[in-house]
């Protein structure tokens, strides 16, 4: 009889093998092409306007449309990983969300493409947090924030590649050569996941799949040793997956949690969406309002991949909380910044580096709070909760704007919603100690029995 093995332990003991750095850029390049499809429809709204002579306010439907996709997307697909597989849903939104994206091409008018970019949202929703989902399954525990942020950054990059393939496509294929793009990729990418992406391993052994199965991803885990412990997984639940998101010692963090991402993607989207606008209305050109812009994007970036190294070596909730309360006073210091152009461009860096880059490790830090029965849909789920805030914040900042408030004070305003992003974070640090030693208690336990 083989000695069992939990199946976390077993992948901390090895050293980081070919498959897991190829399930870590497979995914990358997922979230790529998704934030590529979730970005084109800014770059390409002006020339959709242009030939069908819309105004600027029907617009905003083709935009939310988007918006509500990814959250149903998200609340629907994150269950579903959790019961029939993350490889499985991941591959399924990607094909989901390129086929959608190509039929975008042929929409006749604004009410089709508002219901195909809702149907390309759905798919975006649900691949996003398996992507995330599935590279911390496959990660030691001692790098999975900073191999997860690393991960993530696949979408700054795809919404950047956006850009720069929209300029060029948009004056030789107009919009639709834009949204065939964006159908293509992914597509290209399906043939690849089906081929060299593996599921779970952690779910595989939880759900007790054939031993031949786990067997093959082990093999291909451990560089093919012939021998090794029989693996196990002490978190089987009876319940739903959405309930136990609910159930003790969970539920306070599930909503600690939420608020984070809720303010976290509200300050992200009103400064992404306004602050070019905000600019604009201060005497900058348009160009240097871009580039303002642009440096809240490389901030994000950077941020991500530091945020994510220091929340494995110190903490995570200690390190994203602290990096909020610094993004407060960032966010304080933008408003203070009119007229001054070098202090406004240090200021948005660093909000994008704080606040951008800590919602990349929130991400992580979500994967890493709930266990394997129920972890796609923890991530999945509090993704939707943050769509929400960034259609509040999208929302708001053309309310604040209409009440005549100039960009210092709309600026500041977003302090607020940063501190408490910091309080919740750093709340769910203790919550997050409650329920390790839970977990480990169960551990202890069941190997006692098993033994």
């Amino acid at each position: 009889m083989r000695a069992s093995l939990d199946v976390q332990h077993f992948i901390d003991a090895l050293p980081f093998s070919r498959l897991q750095r190829g399930i870590l850029w497979l995914c990358f390049l997922v979230v790529a092409v998704d934030g590529f499809d979730t970005a084109a429809i800014g770059f390409i709204a002006p020339a959709i306007r242009e030939e069908w002579h819309l105004t600027a306010a029907a617009l905003a439907p083709l935009f939310g449309a988007g918006l509500f996709g990814l959250m149903a997307g998200a609340l629907l697909f994150g269950p579903l990983a959790d019961r029939v597989g993350r490889k499985t849903i991941l591959v399924l939104s990607v094909t989901f969300f390129g086929l959608a994206s190509l039929a975008s091409t042929a929409a006749p008018d604004l009410t089709w493409l508002i219901v195909l970019r809702f149907l390309t949202g759905l798919g975006l929703g649900g691949a996003m947090p398996n992507a995330i989902t599935l590279t911390s399954e496959y990660c030691p525990g001692t790098r999975r924030s900073s191999l997860v942020t690393l991960m993530f950054c696949g979408f700054t990059v795809g919404s950047a590649l956006g850009g720069l393939a929209s300029a060029q496509i948009l004056a030789s294929f107009g919009w639709r050569g834009v949204l065939f793009l964006g159908g293509v990729l992914p597509l290209l990418l399906v043939p690849l996941l089906l081929r060299s992406l593996p599921e779970s391993l952690r779910f595989l052994v939880l759900k007790r799949r054939p031993q031949a199965t786990i067997d093959a991803v082990v093999a291909r885990l451990s560089l093919g040793q012939s021998s090794h412990p029989e693996l196990t997984a002490h978190e089987a639940s009876d319940q739903a997956p959405i309930r136990e998101l609910f159930r003790a010692p969970f539920a306070f963090g599930t909503v600690l949690l939420w608020v984070s991402f809720f303010m976290s993607l509200l300050i992200i989207y009103l400064i992404s969406s306004w602050l070019p606008t905000l600019l604009h209305n201060t005497g900058a050109s348009l160009s240097r309002a871009s580039w303002v812009t642009a440096t809240f994007q490389i901030g994000g970036t950077l941020g991500a991949i530091l945020l994510g190294r220091l929340m494995d070596r110190f903490g995570a909730c200690r390190t994203l909380a602290i990096t909020y309360v610094i993004g407060a006073v960032f966010v304080t210091l933008c408003g203070a910044s009119a007229g001054q152009l070098w202090l406004l461009v240090l200021a948005v860096f660093g909000v994008g580096f704080c606040v951008s880059g800590s919602q990349v490790g929130a991400n992580a830090l979500a994967a890493a709070f709930y266990p394997t029965s129920n972890r796609a849909t923890g991530v999945s789920y509090a993704n939707a909760v943050g769509r929400c805030g960034s259609v509040v914040g999208s929302l708001s900042g053309g309310w604040l704007m209409s009440m005549q408030l100039d960009m210092g004070v709309i600026l500041s305003l977003l302090a607020v919603p940063a501190l408490i992003a910091a309080v919740a974070i750093g709340s769910l640090g203790r919550v997050k100690s409650r329920v390790e030693a839970h977990a480990a208690v169960q551990t202890t336990t069941a190997s006692s029995l098993a033994s």
